[in-house]
Order: structure tokens, then sequence, then C-alpha cells
């Protein structure tokens, strides 16, 4: 928006940039970022089975060990073997703060190789260990 200084005769043109237009850009970016934030979601994509009693988990745990469906194992999204499982925790826990290990299973993972995991984990020496699982909704929901 301009506009027009009349100094003793001498008229001079003084302009303002309008931030309007871009207080509105700003206003939509942040939007979108709000809605689209807790869509992405960090990590190996496995189904979660769902549960009734749950907790609240830390938002960026120090170690999670993801398992898809076909008993591919991921620890920190790095790929290892059942057999590498215990070295990679046990490296891993060395510079964690917090010693507890997250467990992102895949929902039609055969409860077999669930068990195999487990052994790996113990033999880690690991005690603290969290099932990250999906809020099952009620009826009231």
């Amino acid at each position: 928006m301009g506009f027009t200084v009349s100094m003793g005769g001498k008229e001079t043109v003084k302009s303002e940039p309008n931030v309007v237009p871009l207080c509105d850009v700003l206003l939509v970016l942040l939007i979108i970022f709000m809605v689209v934030t807790p869509l992405v979601q960090k990590g190996v994509d496995v189904q979660l089975p769902s549960a009734l009693n749950t907790t609240q988990m830390p938002d960026n745990p120090d170690v999670v060990l993801s398992i898809k469906a076909d008993g591919t194992l991921f620890l920190k999204e790095q790929r290892v073997t059942l057999e590498g499982l215990t070295m990679a925790l046990e490296e891993a826990f060395l510079q964690a703060a917090e010693k507890k290990l997250y467990i992102r299973a895949d929902a039609n993972l055969e409860f077999g190789k669930m068990i195999d995991v487990i052994d790996m984990i113990r033999e880690a020496g690991i005690e603290l260990v969290g099932i990250i699982t999906e809020r099952k909704a009620t009826e009231g929901e």
C-alpha cells in the first residue's frame, strides 16, 4: 500500500510492503505442517497390534526393535539378523540414556519368531522391554 506525503510543496511517495498476503501464506503453511506432522511416523512400516490398556510411550525412544511379519529385524532402523541381535543390542545400549527396549512387532508375526527374539533380548541382558501397540477403540469412542 503506498501513499503520497506532501511537505512544503514537494510531494514524495512513501511506500510500505504489504505483509498481509505474506501472513496468509505463512498461516496456510503452518496449518499444512500441523496436519501432516502427525501422519509422518518414523521407523519401519509394520502393522501394530491393538490393545485396550496402553500407556503413553516417549516421543523419541532411544532403542526401538522393529519386527516385520516375515521376521525381518530392524534395530534403530538398521537391519540386523537374529544371530547378530544380541551384539547389536549390547552396542545400542552402550550409548542409550534410557535402558529400555521398545519392540514394534507386526500384528501378523508368528509367535515362535517373537519367542526367538525375546530369547536373544534376554541373552543381551536387557530387563526392561516395552511393546508398542495401537490403542484399541472402545464403544464410547
